[in-house]
């Protein structure tokens, strides 16, 4: 049975989509603004400080735990359909991570569509990734991950790096993971009685903004089910028992296992999407990051255990 204190986050879920039901010709800015309530569900996590910056050319915030090791870096990618979300609504989310892991995570406030449709979002991602390696990191000390359309990108961005014949991070931690353009997922369909925010009806808006006209919904790099997963680094996923993208995760660690890949797949039963946007509140949410965190600690080469 789910924990009461992760029902805050339905209870946000649920708010939204109430909101958004009311008002179906809500502007940007007010979707936006309304998405910017995500991180309340999270606790802020301790000893942990925060500092911009720009990487590759793009505005990014660095999460700093206290004692982390220096030349380690989380490469997170904040979900939001791709069209709102900010380093502000996940800065608490990757910090937390962050510090279970003992490194540093690295937020990107990629740029958004409408206004930049794909692939903007997967070229300030890569460019980033290039900046780290330009800072001395390692690729075998660069972890890419992401939550929904961010966790798609954690995907999405190391099949660019693999396609143009770059060294490629240790790993990818991707949540509740949004890779399914075409809408036709089984669960999209038997999860919509339990799932509280995500409906067909808003990924095909979002879908939309983000492929633009004429965009590809087949596209491996829009949508890596249709992507060869051989040779990527291992892979560590979760999703929700209750969320409509339940088997977008399950079809990538299918398909990733078929290919030979090391995949991790751990679904919760009863979470809602990217539920360990609960952590510090929530045991679902802190036992998600734990394992994480272990998992990643010696694929990083760092001694395994938490911190």
């Amino acid at each position: 049975m789910a924990s009461a204190e992760s029902a805050e986050l339905r209870t946000i879920y649920q708010s939204w989509s109430d909101r958004m039901g009311a008002a179906p010709e809500m502007d940007l800015p007010t979707l936006r603004n309304l998405f910017e309530e995500w991180h309340l569900p999270t606790a802020e996590p301790t000893r942990v400080t925060y500092e911009e910056t720009v990487a590759g050319g793009v505005p990014a915030l660095w999460c700093l735990p206290l004692d982390a090791a220096d030349d380690r870096v989380i490469l997170y990618l904040h979900g939001g359909g791709f069209v709102v979300g900010s380093t502000a609504t996940h800065r608490k989310i990757a910090g937390h991570l962050a510090k279970a892991a003992g490194v540093r995570a690295l937020v990107l406030d990629y740029r958004r569509a409408p206004e930049h449709p794909y692939p903007a979002q997967l070229e300030d991602a890569v460019a980033a990734y290039r900046w780290l390696l330009d800072q001395g990191i390692e690729p075998g000390h660069i972890a890419t991950a992401g939550d929904s359309a961010g966790g798609n990108l954690a995907i999405s961005t190391v099949l660019k790096l693999r396609e143009d014949g770059d060294p490629l991070p240790a790993a990818i931690l991707p949540m509740s993971p949004w890779l399914d353009m075409e809408h036709v997922g089984k669960t999209l369909d038997s999860n919509a009685g339990t799932d509280v925010l995500v409906s067909k009806e808003i990924l095909h808006g979002m879908s939309g903004m983000f492929l633009g006209e004429g965009g590809d919904r087949r596209d491996p790099l829009a949508n890596p089910l249709h992507a060869d997963p051989a040779g990527l680094p291992p892979l560590y996923l979760c999703a929700g028992g209750h969320e409509t993208l339940l088997d977008n995760a399950e079809q990538f660690h299918e398909r990733a296992r078929a290919a030979g890949v090391d995949s991790t797949l751990e679904v919760v039963p009863e979470m809602q999407h990217v539920y360990p946007f609960s952590a510090g509140r929530a045991p679902e949410a802190d036992a998600t990051i734990a394992a994480m965190a272990a998992w990643l600690r010696p694929r990083l080469g760092l001694e395994e255990g938490p911190r």
